[in-house]
């Protein structure tokens, strides 16, 4: 059963030791940010872990960051599996969602401030790209409605702070959240929203996952932790929020009210630029007693928000491919991790079925999603090891025979650097699919056979040479030898 509330997350990562307590107080406008920063650009991803900064000066509010996507490792604690059952787990999930249960309180509501009594300079919201982004942004889970259907949308949408009472949503077209957000406005009517800071870990992976408009993300979040999420009613506006988170922000946006937004750090690693997007009116601030704040870190990959997104979406790719596509022999999937729900790489293995059946594959996965290459690998390939991957490009692939190139898709030019906008026209971008499964028998693997292997390993171990893990490009490679 997957932790009740991110406490519980963080106890888990520190047993393991993938939780680091800083003690030295630290500026939330630029020193928090940049400490959190080095971690990603500077360490492996095996070897990073979440941040809890207890003391933040001005406040006596901790802060935390990279505490569910520091690395591959911090994610599958906070669902409690192990990395290799990611996949599996989230496959499970999207196929058995569970909807949530309604209670009556909980400790994101033990402290209540409305109307005058809020004030967003309270929480120490960082800045995440300090001396470029314009203002603090709150990064977290946003919770929206469907006016006509009363389905909820749990998503991730960045929000700049622009003074006390008021933010600033980054609500782009085609999204659920803007589409949620129409559904009021349209009819003259104020949409609300509201944030979550800080709360079961299910709930902060199930927002990011890429499913259809209609999913409520709250029945995956129980389908991932194998019980119901609990929720409140929000204070002032008719939502239902976690109950076990640190902070809820609740606010409305009326028609016709926009304010500037950005620049900003995007996903893709350069500064966004100005654009209006709808004003916000926070109507309550509620938390926990002695609450935590918990932003995720964006901006240059990789970062704690594409490792999440890149996660959480390839299981639901291999769902998608696997069961709603009926390609069942499709086995694992891995997106690199500057995927921010847009242009990355997406590696999916599979045991092909009939000549074409890997073009096929990929080109579903493309059509499907927004990757931008993809590429098809047979089910021996480790597609995580970058090794494997490169001997499985250098010798099941010909680029003349098994290259397919998507031309003419659009992709809005703030999101891909490569698309230009010439004469006021935005170019169209294109997505690249390799096949790179092996195509007919190339002969027998060049490694001794696994008994001899096993033998030597053993003499290895007699003669006390360094140990090691055998890796599992190794083991692939020796059941075929």
């Amino acid at each position: 059963m997957a932790h009740r509330d991110i406490r519980e997350h963080l106890a888990a990562l520190e047993a393991k030791g993938k939780l680091r307590r800083i003690q030295k107080t630290v500026s939330h406008t630029w020193e928090l940010s940049c400490l959190a920063r080095w971690m990603f650009q500077a360490l492996p991803d095996e070897e990073r872990f979440g941040l809890l900064f207890e003391r933040v000066s001005g406040f006596d509010i901790p802060v935390m960051t990279g505490v569910l996507g520091a690395s591959r490792e911090t994610y599958a604690i906070g669902l409690e599996v192990d990395p290799d059952e990611i996949i599996n787990r989230w496959v499970h999930a999207l196929l058995h969602p569970i909807p949530p249960r309604v209670v009556e309180s909980g400790p994101s509501q033990e402290v209540v401030h409305l109307g005058d009594d809020v004030n967003l300079s309270a929480i120490p919201i960082p800045i995440w790209t300090p001396g470029k982004d314009i203002a603090p942004y709150v990064s977290t889970i946003v919770i929206s409605r469907d006016h006509d259907t009363g389905i909820q949308n749990t998503a991730t949408y960045r929000s700049m702070v622009r003074d006390q009472r008021h933010l600033v949503i980054n609500l782009t077209p085609g999204r659920h959240g803007t589409l949620c957000y129409e559904s009021y406005v349209t009819k003259g009517k104020p949409a609300p929203f509201a944030w979550v800071v800080g709360t079961e870990p299910v709930i902060h992976l199930s927002a990011v996952a890429n499913v259809p408009y209609g999913t409520d993300e709250m029945t995956i979040a129980g389908g991932l932790k194998g019980e119901p999420v609990e929720v409140v009613k929000a204070k002032t506006v008719d939502l239902l929020v976690p109950a076990n988170a640190e902070f809820i922000i609740e606010g409305e946006i009326h028609p016709d009210e926009y304010s500037d937004e950005g620049r900003f750090g995007e996903f893709a690693g350069y500064m966004g630029p100005v654009g209006k997007r709808p004003l916000v009116t926070i109507t309550a601030v509620t938390h926990r007693k002695n609450p935590m704040y918990y932003g995720y870190i964006s901006q240059m990959p990789p970062s704690e928000s594409t490792v999440i997104q890149s996660l959480t979406n390839a299981g639901v790719i291999v769902k998608l491919l696997r069961h709603d596509l009926g390609h069942n022999t499709v086995r694992d999937a891995h997106i690199d991790l500057t995927y921010g729900g847009l242009l990355a790489h997406g590696i999916i293995a599979m045991k092909p079925l009939y000549p074409g059946h890997a073009k096929r594959v990929g080109r579903l996965a493309a059509e499907a999603t927004l990757l931008k290459r993809v590429t098809i690998v047979d089910d021996d390939i480790d597609i995580r090891d970058p090794m494997h991957m490169d001997w499985a490009l250098n010798s099941r692939f010909n680029a003349v025979r098994d290259t397919i190139i998507i031309d003419n898709v659009f992709t809005p030019a703030v999101m891909d650097p490569t698309v230009r906008v010439r004469n006021e026209q935005v170019e169209m971008s294109s997505k690249l699919i390799l096949d790179a499964t092996e195509k007919e028998d190339a002969g027998e693997i060049s490694l001794p056979p696994k008994a001899l292997m096993m033998k030597a390993l053993a003499v290895w171990q007699e003669i006390g040479l360094p140990k090691f893990e055998i890796p599992k490009r190794v083991k692939s490679l020796l059941e075929h030898s």
